[in-house]
């Protein structure tokens, strides 16, 4: 098993995951944390799946931003019906990730199965990968299936790694080893099981019920709060300076105010209550704040480090360049 120091070393100055830390990944089943138990994953609970989430990003931000998005779309296991949740689950080394964007085609035939067509962007973990999942426009028999009010009927879809074509374009300053690059799939048919809706749950425990918004929001989050707390505690090496402990407090009570976030949402949910509109605006208010003071944390802290800074071998400049490409995600962006 890889110690913090050992994973670290292992991440630093990596343009790819190497083999003995996706090996430890696999045996600890860090994939797994939102599969339920009943499919064979850890079945983790928001608050303790978050705080796994966060430890990961305070050693590396490809570490945890690739752990982060393929987890996450480990949790499409509970979209699926469980006979090929099962199936899938049962491997240890089972991995989903892909693109939400909506692209390509998904032509239903005859038979119910569908052949895929198209180009996606931005698969987070693509190498490492055993299925792909994306979003695609619907054809019956090559013309464009249209819903009951008359819009484009949009679905998801699985795609094994041996029937697509991935295409290494990941030109960004940071995140290098999440392997996030674009994949093409081009007149492959896939089993009418193998698709699935985000809205539709074949299981029912609390973390199922956990709207998808906010459930996005504090799994992104706690990679910036952990990126943020890797930033200066690496900063603090080479000089201290007053907004650096200043921001390491900052830190410290924003990540214990997202644990109270994800504990009132579990408390609510296993009372049977909804979510309310207003508790997820708060949420997703307070993590696009939160972004907006860690980002000034870092920029002010980062000009005091002369130019041990701007040295692209040094750990302090990795941890700057992924801080900074991973919060151009959409998802916390202000116009």
């Amino acid at each position: 098993m890889l110690e913090v120091s050992e994973l670290r070393q292992a991440m630093h100055g990596a343009t790819a995951i190497q083999q003995s830390v996706i090996e430890h990944i696999y045996s600890k089943r860090w994939l797994q944390i939102w599969v339920p138990k009943t499919y064979g994953g850890l079945g983790c609970d928001f608050v303790t799946g978050l705080s796994h989430l966060y430890e990961w990003a305070k050693i590396d931000g490809s570490l945890g931003w690739m752990l982060t998005l393929c987890s996450g779309a480990n949790y499409f296991s509970r979209n699926m019906q469980p006979k090929i949740a099962k199936q899938l689950f049962s491997k240890e080394r089972t991995c989903f990730g892909g693109s939400g964007m909506i692209g390509g085609t998904a032509d239903e035939q005859e038979d119910g199965s569908y052949t895929i067509n198209g180009i996606w962007h931005y698969a987070t973990g693509a190498p490492y990968l055993s299925h792909f999942t994306l979003n695609a426009h619907v054809l019956k028999q090559g013309k464009q299936l249209l819903d009951d009010t008359g819009n484009p009927v949009v679905r998801s879809f699985i795609v094994a790694q041996d029937q697509v074509t991935v295409i290494a374009n990941w030109k960004s300053m940071g995140m290098k080893a999440t392997g996030t690059f674009s994949f093409q799939v081009e007149q492959v048919t896939i089993p009418a099981d193998h698709h699935f809706v985000y809205d539709t749950f074949y299981t029912q425990d609390i973390v199922t019920k956990i709207p998808f918004r906010v459930f996005a929001d504090l799994t992104l989050l706690v990679n910036y709060i952990g990126m943020a707390h890797h930033f200066m505690e690496e900063a603090q090496k080479h000089v201290i300076h007053a907004k650096s402990v200043e921001a390491i407090v900052e830190i410290e009570k924003s990540w214990q105010q997202t644990l109270k976030y994800a504990s009132q949402i579990e408390q609510v949910l296993a009372l049977g209550a909804v979510v309310s509109p207003k508790l997820e605006d708060d949420i997703h208010r307070f993590g696009v704040e939160l972004v907006e003071r860690l980002t000034l944390y870092l920029t002010q802290v980062y000009v005091q480090l002369g130019i041990k800074g701007t040295q692209v071998d040094q750990p302090i400049y990795q941890i700057f360049c992924d801080f900074f490409t991973a919060t151009q995600h959409a998802n916390f962006r202000t116009p």
